[in-house]
């Protein structure tokens, strides 16, 4: 595995200085350095506090078992649930009881036990091209309807997002009804699950599929993206389930680490990230909804509308997640 930081040599970027050497933390994060970077410098010029920032695309949880008690990581940034999930399965946190906390992340979007807050939403989006289906309303559940058979696209089954997805699914309608829907959507699929979100997004526009599942946040990016915007804009969001439950959404978070060497730093920077200056930035760098109720979303993503989500509270989803996988190996979903 690969560390990637500013400084690759060192496997370690410091972000900000500060004048005391007790006044600082190391964060572990799979979030990209560009998006963290500001947030984080604009935390030390408030607060003082100096943070080293180690970013991995994999194997943080294995880092934090070698390391055990000797850790330097204070806090982790995850991209997704699922890491939350194996932190917490692994015995990584250190439950956090915090009132501004508490009152800043709404209790759908935390574990009721603090081993984990989250600081973002994605919607998992259903995409149509403008030119063929257009604007639908679609559900999660229809997926699976031998109408589309040959006609959706989706990464692997095994990503997180997916199987959070699954996940959910199991949560509503029960594993063996569950099972039935990931067998007919298998069946619908247009080609082997295969590349990333942006990848789903770009195979409707080319026709290799008329409904691809995608995070919102990725469909945002590349509208951005001078590259990529003529690929997104022949392809319309969707929110699914609007018309009952609401669409599924997943979230990125963070955990105190169960042997933090500065507690008291750490849980400042929490407190930092689940407030309207780090939520903002988040919304406006990478197309996210903030969690935290009275922050808006960016302009572009405010420009797609309103959407009712999933009210299942996201901590239930660790309930299901093994069955999730389980049910995705029975179906050989990605075989």
């Amino acid at each position: 595995m690969k560390w990637v930081t500013c400084a690759a040599v060192f496997g370690l970027m410091s972000i900000g200085h500060s004048a005391n050497a007790d006044d600082k933390l190391t964060v572990y994060s799979y979030r990209q350095a560009f998006l963290v970077e500001p947030i984080l410098t604009r935390f030390t010029e408030e607060t003082g506090i100096g943070v080293n920032l180690v970013f991995a695309k994999d194997g943080i949880a294995e880092r934090l078992v070698r390391e055990g008690r000797l850790s330097p990581a204070d806090l982790v940034l995850t991209s997704d649930f699922s890491r939350l999930v194996e932190l917490v399965d692994k015995d990584l946190t250190s439950p956090v009881k915090n009132p501004l906390l508490e009152s800043n992340i709404p209790a759908q979007y935390r574990d009721p036990d603090g081993q984990w807050y989250a600081l973002t939403m994605r919607v998992r989006n259903l995409y149509t091209a403008k030119d063929r289906l257009g604007q639908q309303q679609l559900t999660y559940e229809e997926l699976a309807d031998p109408k589309y058979k040959g006609k959706i696209c989706t990464r692997s089954g095994k990503h997180p997002y997916n199987i959070a997805l699954v996940a959910s699914m199991i949560a509503h309608h029960g594993e063996a009804e569950a099972k039935t829907w990931l067998q007919g959507v298998k069946t619908n699929l247009a080609r082997k699950p295969q590349g990333n979100d942006r990848g789903q997004i770009a195979a409707v526009k080319e026709g290799v599929c008329e409904i691809a599942i995608g995070n919102s946040y990725y469909y945002g990016n590349m509208l951005q993206d001078p590259e990529q915007k003529a690929i997104a804009e022949a392809v319309t969001l969707n929110f699914p389930n609007q018309a009952d439950r609401g669409a599924h959404v997943n979230v990125s978070g963070m955990v105190l680490t169960r042997h933090a060497p500065n507690k008291a730093n750490a849980i400042k920077l929490m407190e930092f990230l689940s407030a309207d200056v780090a939520q903002k930035a988040y919304a406006d760098v990478n197309m996210e909804y903030p969690v935290k109720a009275d922050v808006a979303p960016s302009s572009l993503v405010a420009s797609w509308g309103k959407f009712k989500s999933d009210q299942l509270p996201i901590f239930k989803l660790a309930e299901y997640h093994q069955a999730a996988v389980k049910l995705l190996d029975e179906v050989q979903f990605d075989l």
